[in-house]
């Protein structure tokens, strides 16, 4: 059993490392192989998401609004692709984990403003949308020293 979990791991890392997207998804801190190739399985081509906020949608990352008569406000989404959902959580998880310093500041900074382990993971999954978005469409590797325009 554990030959062929090995060889299956080996299969698609290598597949991965043939993918034009592979290696621009792989650059980003948290991104393993198996959520870089569980990502790309998903997604397909980015194109097909107009903006990064399409994409942050469909993961179900997005908050929703919620109205009624005078009262208004945003509530967490519960739809979305949850494969997809799992894949952002999960890498964000594994970068707070092992201390990536921009992503540990933004959870760190999350936290001060009061918000819930769970809550700063689910804002920080939403900016690695926009992240992962904008890598795949300007076709950029992950820079952790470049800024926001």
């Amino acid at each position: 059993m554990r030959t062929k979990i090995t060889r299956i791991d080996q299969d698609i890392e290598t597949l991965l490392a043939t993918h034009p997207d592979g290696t621009l998804i792989r650059s980003l801190p948290g991104m393993g192989t198996n959520l870089a190739a569980a990502l790309i399985a998903i997604i397909g081509d980015v194109r097909r998401f107009a903006s990064a906020d399409a994409m942050a949608s469909a993961a179900g990352l997005a908050p929703v609004q919620r109205q009624s008569g005078k009262r208004a406000g945003c509530r967490r989404a519960f739809g979305g692709d949850k494969a997809l959902k799992r894949v952002f959580y999960q890498s964000t998880f594994c970068a707070v984990v092992t201390r990536d310093p921009p992503s540990r500041a933004f959870y760190d900074r999350k936290r001060r403003e009061g918000k819930h382990h769970t809550q700063a993971l689910i804002a920080l999954a939403r900016r690695r949308v926009t992240v992962i978005w904008t890598m795949l469409r300007r076709r950029e590797a992950f820079d952790p020293d470049r800024t926001a325009a």
